[in-house]
């Protein structure tokens, strides 16, 4: 089965949140959906604000990525979640 890679942009409630917290649970949530993290950075945004852009590898056959941006918002001081990118691994 062919290999995507998606991209997650997750969004804090306000600049005082600490984004390690979120990228820890994050990446939990990603490993528990299949995922295996590629990359993590943080995007500025404004006055402050960072996301955090979060790309994984996953199985096509799991396309449905709503079950996962579900599980994310739950976690304490994310305000939202959107799947950025989605695209067929090379090689």
């Amino acid at each position: 089965m062919a290999q995507v890679i998606v991209t997650l942009k997750v969004m804090p409630k306000n600049v005082k949140v600490d984004l390690g917290i979120i990228e820890k649970e994050t990446v939990r949530e990603i490993e528990k959906f299949g995922g295996k993290i590629g990359r993590i950075n943080q995007e500025p945004i404004a006055f402050g604000l960072k996301a955090l852009m979060i790309s994984f590898f996953s199985e096509e056959s799991k396309s449905n990525l709503d079950p996962l941006e579900d599980s994310v918002k739950k976690i304490k001081n994310v305000e939202s979640v959107d799947v950025v990118e989605v695209r067929r691994a090379l090689g």
